[in-house]
């Protein structure tokens, strides 16, 4: 039989159903689950991956957990497996590749759509990523949500409040009570729960540095404006010439001012490690 066009995803049956020779599906697919294919010619992001799960998952399915949080943006390690949330049947989907989350409260309105598929909301997203997640890395997700705009307070509110008795729920409510829009990257979130968890006072966020004259000159990413600490994360792009121009040029103005500017880095992001130095820091500015 002569070639037939089978689209960016499709199942063996489907596709043997319509004709196609074991040949061609050998030759253009690449199977990414038991008898389910993306085409060679597409490029394996998650959302054609996910596309073409749907083939084989129920209607009424949404992708969630971690593949939810990826689709979203939010910063988490990518799953090996693609995941997917259901409400109760008596059967349920298995295939290697594919995991799936039994959900008894889902309603419509936990679930949206989201470059054509039908993915879990950002709050019940958050909600489901509680029960596996520690907790701050769950307020990293919490505060990119926020941050990018899908993330509504009231919306996450009004989830958690009918969730009583669901698994990670008590850290769900914990850390949506820490969640800020204002934390501009992961290590800016990570930094800022440890500290806030800890016996220190807690930091203000994109605090803004004045000069003598009063002007804003800067903006710290955390710190404490009574005791003139800063706290600030130096990511991959600042060691780029003109961003390390500006954190020369800002530095220099913060110290100039009497700011005492604690620089970490990705090696320096322990728990331990941002504390002491912070508390080290705060003490020598007269904390306590």
């Amino acid at each position: 039989m002569e070639h037939v066009e089978l689209g960016s995803s499709y199942t063996w049956r489907e596709a043997r159903a319509r004709g196609v020779a074991r040949r061609q599906i050998a030759r253009d697919g690449v199977r990414i689950g038991r008898g389910l294919y993306l085409s060679s010619a597409v490029d394996p992001t998650l959302v054609e991956r996910c596309a073409a799960w749907e083939l084989v998952l129920p209607r009424d399915a949404a992708f969630g957990l971690v593949t939810a949080a990826e689709l979203w943006a939010a910063p988490v390690p990518p799953s090996r497996s693609v995941q997917a949330v259901v409400t109760p049947r008596s059967v349920l989907p298995q295939r290697r590749g594919l995991q799936v989350l039994v959900r008894k409260d889902l309603t419509p309105a936990d679930v949206t759509e989201l470059s054509g598929l039908r993915v879990t909301s950002p709050a019940q997203t958050f909600l489901d990523l509680a029960a596996g997640l520690p907790p701050h890395e769950l307020v990293a997700v919490g505060d990119a949500l926020l941050r990018a705009g899908h993330l509504d307070r009231d919306a996450l509110a009004s989830r958690l409040a009918r969730a009583n008795g669901t698994r990670g729920i008590v850290r769900a409510r914990e850390c949506a009570a820490l969640l800020s829009p204002l934390a501009m990257s992961r290590p800016e979130s990570l930094i800022r729960y440890w500290l806030t968890s800890s016996r220190l006072p807690e930091p203000e966020l994109q605090v803004p540095i004045l000069d003598r004259r009063g002007l804003v000159v800067a903006h710290a990413d955390l710190g404490w404006s009574r005791w003139k600490v800063a706290v600030e994360y130096e990511g991959r792009q600042h060691a780029e010439q003109e961003q390390f121009r500006r954190d020369v040029e800002r530095y220099s103005l913060m110290a100039a001012d009497g700011w005492l500017v604690l620089r970490f880095a990705a090696r320096h992001l322990r728990h331990s490690t941002v504390v002491d130095r912070s508390q080290r820091a705060l003490l020598s500015r007269g904390w306590r």
